[in-house]
């Protein structure tokens, strides 16, 4: 359904400005009456691009990604407004002003026509599920119904950051690390395909035995030159095939295994995981989700189906009657001291405490542990590399070092 700006007058004479959905312009001035608005300009988002690049570029420009910085953003900025007693419908309009992002800006703006129509926050979230959570989506159903949603949405904000800066830290960390290989690997494959030929092309014009290390190199050489859009597909089938096999159910089981089985980066991922886990149950706990449901929307976000089939296996246990803690001990991906804090929480019946602070502790030792890894991962790819062109080196000038024994 088109998005369009309007301004217009209310009854008191003052001017309005804001956005809204309709069929037609039309419709939109209809609707604005409807609202006790005069309208006085009506024009439909973005009209101003005119032909069929126009509309290509519209087309792109709505199909723009929604990030999920800007999801956690408008979460808090609605919290402040709630806090400060402005009604939710208000509260929208003044967000979606400020919404910079045209398909983010369409969306709220859906949002907000349904809850002016008279529907809850929750089912006009659960409207758009590709862009909000399941998780999302209960924690405001449990704040309206708790009659605390500008509470709820501080915590869900909150929440929200941390994992996003979990990640970002993650991403940064190794972002230096893997630039540094693509760069040296380029530098490297340059130097053999390249100059290495044009240096050791001497070497085989002379009859001479050459060393092994020469003869590697150049059968290296020669093998790179000729079959490297063999090694490139290869590289693009392997990608492909992980790619399609991450949507066979076995495939993603056995892939998400290995990711945990890693030397140093498994455990790692496994501490992040942890703290997703406790962070996004101990939240849920808190805006008033029964444990079951809490249970159930956790196997959905926690990106790891191991994990989620260890969940998944929790939840038959808790109907039977058994507890939480006594399931997740017999996997494992939760250490002792995890199914220790859970034992406590379920018996003191402070669980979404305990979950939090797992969260928090995870969270602190997969940033030290990040940076423990970078810091060990940086010496390592320099030396790798010096040995490779340390190698290089060796074998163009051991035939050389021969030739001048010969003519000495």
């Amino acid at each position: 359904m088109p998005v369009f700006e309007y301004t217009g007058l209310n009854n008191a004479g003052k001017t309005l400005k804001g956005i809204l959905d309709a069929d037609s312009a039309v419709a939109a001035r209809q609707k604005l009456r409807g609202m006790g608005i005069f309208p006085v300009e009506v024009k439909e988002e973005l009209s101003r691009l005119k032909g069929r690049s126009s509309t290509t570029m519209f087309t792109f420009r709505s199909l723009k990604r929604i990030k999920t910085g800007e999801i956690y953003a408008m979460t808090r900025q609605l919290s402040i407004l709630l806090g400060a007693g402005v009604p939710l419908v208000k509260s929208l309009e003044a967000l979606i002003a400020q919404i910079t992002n045209p398909t983010f800006k369409k969306i709220m703006a859906q949002i907000k026509d349904s809850v002016n129509e008279g529907n809850s926050l929750a089912s006009s979230l659960s409207q758009h599920p590709k862009v909000f959570s399941n998780f999302y989506i209960n924690m405001v159903y449990s704040g309206e119904a708790s009659g605390s949603l500008d509470v709820v949405l501080l915590n869900l904000a909150e929440f929200g950051e941390r994992q996003q800066a979990l990640r970002s830290r993650f991403k940064a960390a190794l972002a230096y690390p893997i630039f540094m290989s693509l760069i040296g690997t380029g530098v490297l494959f340059f130097l053999i395909t390249f100059i290495v030929p044009n240096i050791t092309s001497i070497f085989t014009e002379m009859q001479h035995t050459l060393p092994l290390p020469t003869v590697i190199l150049i059968e290296v050489s020669r093998l790179l030159q000729s079959y490297w859009w063999l090694l490139g597909l290869a590289l693009v089938g392997l990608i492909v095939i992980v790619r399609r096999g991450k949507r066979r159910p076995r495939f993603l089981f056995m892939w998400d295994g290995m990711k945990l089985r890693i030397p140093v980066l498994g455990p790692i991922f496994q501490k992040i995981y942890l703290a997703r886990f406790g962070g996004t149950l101990g939240s849920l706990l808190q805006g008033g989700v029964p444990l079951v449901s809490a249970l159930q929307i956790v196997t959905k976000i926690i990106d790891n189906s191991q994990i989620a089939r260890v969940i998944e296996s929790a939840v038959d246990d808790i109907h039977a009657g058994r507890g939480l803690a006594s399931t997740l001990s017999q996997s494992p991906w939760f250490p002792s001291m995890v199914i220790q804090m859970i034992s406590v929480g379920e018996q003191s019946g402070e669980l979404e405490g305990m979950l939090n602070k797992i969260a928090e502790t995870h969270e602190r030792e997969v940033e030290s542990n990040i940076i423990a890894f970078t810091s060990i991962l940086e010496p390592v790819m320099i030396l790798f590399m010096g040995l490779i062109v340390g190698f290089v080196v060796v074998s163009i000038l051991l035939p050389i070092f021969e030739m001048n024994q010969m003519i000495q």
